[in-house]
């Protein structure tokens, strides 16, 4: 019923319990929309730092009769009971933990400083006004993408934003690509875990139309990644690397420009 008491039939999101396991050790049970199982459980696993080598893994069994996600590998899970003993929650409406020292394998972690036109910038934004179908219809979630320039590789919606980032990594990490020339989109606020996963998959530009914590602000200085906030339509807030901006339009003239972008150069130059 809506403000007027007129009954209306409307979509809803329908989110689902999956636990999951590593060897049989119960690990964590994410609340999920379940689009991309397999590629949430994975990236979930080697941004908590459960596991590292991609080609270890034996079987990923998606059971959704039991709500569980079995994840068997060959690596060593020796000492994987203390290090859950080791948990930080984080601000992820519910969902955010970290589990160990994850920053600790941040600390040798350098990401290229890439240059974007604002043009560029534009363009893209404009691109993912046409992705969160789950939203549009329904609300209630979260929008994640990779980006390539202007190019969305691959979008993911799910109720928390963490799970979003999570997939896309699995993603990433199951395909063997790097992050070096990529944009992560997300439409979540720029905490200090986004900014972590982030680095962990090797992007060096994080962009939302969200804003951004004090700590995530300090992490993304500190982790050299440029960091775009309150992202829409012709509008942005650099909070880090405004070094690696190239204002070559201005406010309303920048979309009708921009349709003259430039392909990217080999120098790591993102137009």
């Amino acid at each position: 019923m809506d403000e007027y008491g007129d009954l209306q039939t409307k979509e809803i999101a329908c989110e689902h319990p999956l636990t999951v396991y590593l060897n049989w050790i119960e690990i964590v049970t994410l609340m999920t929309l379940g689009e991309r199982p397999s590629a949430l459980v994975l990236g979930y696993l080697k941004n908590q730092g459960f596991i590292e080598d991609i080609d270890a893994i034996e079987s990923v069994i998606i059971d959704w009769d039991t709500n569980s996600a079995a994840v068997i590998t060959r690596e060593s899970t020796h000492g994987l009971e203390k290090k859950l003993e080791k948990k930080t929650v984080t601000s992820g409406c519910g969902q955010g933990t970290m589990f160990g020292n994850v920053m600790k394998k941040l600390e040798n972690v350098t990401l290229p400083q890439v240059q974007i036109k604002q043009s560029m910038l534009y363009r893209l934004l404009e691109a993912l006004t046409h992705h969160n179908e789950t939203y549009k219809a329904a609300g209630a979630v979260h929008g994640c993408a990779v980006c390539r320039n202007t190019k969305i590789l691959s979008f993911v919606e799910d109720v928390g934003r963490h799970n979003a980032v999570n997939t896309l990594a699995g993603e990433m990490w199951l395909n063997g690509e790097n992050g070096e020339d990529k944009i992560f989109y997300t439409t979540g606020r720029l905490t200090s875990e986004m900014v972590i996963k982030v680095a962990q998959m090797g992007i060096p530009v994080l962009l939302s139309r969200s804003g951004a914590t004090q700590m995530g602000y300090e992490l993304a200085q500190k982790l050299g990644i440029t960091m775009i906030a309150r992202a829409k339509g012709h509008r942005f807030q650099v909070y880090n690397g405004g070094q690696n901006l190239i204002l070559d339009v201005k406010g309303a003239d920048a979309f009708q420009q921009s349709n003259n972008t430039e392909q990217p150069s080999s120098n790591k130059e993102q137009n």
